[in-house]
């Protein structure tokens, strides 16, 4: 790597890198705020707050990873426009190396977020849903009170009659009103919560499961044991997704064994590997747009950092609703970046004026 290339590269690199390093802690700050009832209500400590804020903080970084590369990139080049290096740059014939930089961060930063995607957010997920059913466990098992209502999660609120030495609970009393079309009542004259492997089951014994539908209708069915798993009363309404939970890796592995991709499969490795291409669409664009010196002064300075802003949610916005696939933001950007570095690249002809 010549130098003029190491010293952009590094450049880029070091903006856009403490710019998502804040954007992290603040990100990290704000989960942990917002889940301040697992220390609140549920008993927990603060060990398990920060460690389940963290757990939820890959698909918030997915999201800001590529902008913050983007502004990085862009905060860059101002810099160096402002100093008058961009102009020394250009007029010393090292374009190239401003070209070879900007690859360099593009390419580094796109490995970096599949990395995140494709890896590390389906751990996180898969670790963040067994942490929330040992929650929940915990909870049933020795922190709730007895003949005291408590909530889960919101539209879960358990009861329990007592609870015996062995650590096995007497009249359990479950309300799952999460569902607006059915209302699910759990009766039972005993309970115990056991370790499945990773998972945790509430086994009830002797006891009924009451149905409400909004119209009134009632049904119930009546159990000598029923073991319910503690993530449904921990967990959202909707059920943990195991494709978002597997790792790409052993999604192609498992679907080269049995030779069936199905759609939602296909759909997810898109989506992952369509954050790599927004890395490398976003740094292609702002070089196109602030990589070459410019003494024009707009009439409504707006600053850079903005621009690669609107841009970045129009991209999100275009890939989320286009029939095409979530990479289509990224390549109309890259299609956009290209026509722009032509036009300004490319030789220009001087008319020859004719002197009378």
């Amino acid at each position: 790597m010549r130098r003029l290339t190491g010293y952009l590269a590094r450049l880029f690199a070091t903006d856009a890198l403490i710019l998502f390093g804040v954007m992290c802690v603040l990100l990290w700050l704000v989960n942990c705020l917002r889940s301040f009832d697992v220390v609140a209500v549920k008993g927990q400590g603060i060990t398990t707050l920060a460690y389940q804020a963290l757990l939820t903080m890959p698909p918030l970084a997915l999201v800001f990873f590529y902008v913050c590369v983007g502004i990085g990139v862009a905060r860059a080049l101002q810099a160096l426009q402002t100093n008058h290096e961009l102009h020394i740059i250009h007029t010393s014939r090292g374009i190239g190396g401003l070209w070879r930089a900007t690859v360099v961060v593009a390419v580094a930063g796109a490995v970096a977020v599949l990395i995140l995607s494709n890896f590390i957010d389906p751990y996180a997920q898969r670790r963040l849903n067994l942490l929330n059913a040992s929650v929940a466990a915990d909870l049933v098992s020795s922190t709730l009170k007895p003949q005291r209502f408590t909530q889960v999660t919101p539209g879960v609120v358990l009861l329990i009659g007592g609870r015996e030495a062995d650590g096995e609970i007497t009249q359990f009393f479950a309300d799952d009103r999460r569902d607006p079309k059915t209302r699910r009542t759990y009766i039972a004259e005993s309970a115990r919560v056991s370790a499945d492997g990773d998972s945790y089951v509430l086994a009830l014994r002797n006891g009924t499961l009451q149905y409400i539908e909004p119209d009134g209708r009632y049904s119930q069915v009546s159990f000598i044991r029923y073991d319910l798993g503690v993530e449904n009363l921990s967990q959202p309404l909707a059920q943990p997704d195991e494709v978002k939970e597997t790792d790409s890796f052993t999604l192609v592995r498992q679907a080269l064994e049995t030779g069936q991709w199905s759609p939602r499969v296909v759909q997810v490795l898109s989506e992952r590997m369509a954050e790599g291409v927004r890395v490398i669409g976003i740094c292609i664009l702002v070089l196109a747009m602030a990589g070459f010196p410019s003494g024009k002064r707009a009439r409504i300075a707006l600053p850079l950092e903005v621009v690669v802003l609107l841009l970045a949610f129009a991209e999100r916005g275009v890939s989320s609703y286009s029939p095409l696939g979530p990479a289509t933001g990224a390549l109309i950007m890259i299609v956009v970046a290209g026509s722009i570095i032509f036009l300004r690249v490319r030789p220009r002809r001087v008319g020859a004026r004719a002197v009378a």
